[in-house]
């Protein structure tokens, strides 16, 4: 947590290998992203990070079950993928929705499209920016459950950030930042 400008969505950025640091160095499982050819940096986002980020970010022709495959569009794809995103869209509670595109649904339930396209590759962290910024108080805590409930069952690092009090209360670990400690790191 922290205030607008404390540099909470830079910092995912720089975990998720989107904008490097100006000083240190980013790693996960042992690897510095930064330190890969540009292709191998795309190659090991697809592979070992998920992002939901406030505005889902769907694509507006792409169905429900288009758009969380999408992440595997780039990787070798032997069939399984479509099972798993099925699986995934079951999980979130939207298998009615699976024909959908993102204008029939509702904010939501595009989050929750969200989600399921973070995991659909299975990666190792998941980086959530204000994930339930623009939801009611219902569907925020609906998507907030989701996005715990399936953090456990997958086994993820799991990095929010968010404005929302009541969201952060609901992580284990939480930190909030400073501007003055932000820039120290």
């Amino acid at each position: 947590m922290g205030p607008s400008g404390s540099g909470k969505s830079t910092l995912l950025y720089m975990m998720g290998g989107l904008e490097p640091p100006t000083s240190g160095t980013v790693t996960l499982d042992g690897q510095n992203p930064f330190a890969l050819r540009e292709q191998d940096l795309a190659a090991f986002r697809n592979q070992q990070i998920g992002f939901i980020f406030q505005d889902h970010c769907l694509l507006p022709q792409c169905s429900v079950l288009e758009n969380v495959l999408t992440p595997t569009l780039v990787a070798a794809n032997d069939g399984a993928r479509t099972q798993s995103a099925r699986t995934l869209i079951d999980a979130v509670g939207l298998t009615q929705r699976l024909e959908h595109r993102p204008a029939e649904l509702s904010g939501g339930e595009k989050q929750r499209v969200a989600l399921a396209r973070a995991l659909i590759m299975r990666p190792k962290l998941v980086l959530c920016d204000e994930p339930t910024g623009n939801l009611d108080h219902k569907s925020a805590n609906v998507v907030a459950s989701l996005l715990l409930d399936l953090h456990r069952q997958e086994k993820t690092i799991l990095v929010v950030v968010t404005h929302n009090a009541e969201l952060a209360a609901q992580f284990p670990l939480r930190y909030e930042l400073t501007d003055h400690e932000l820039r120290r790191l």
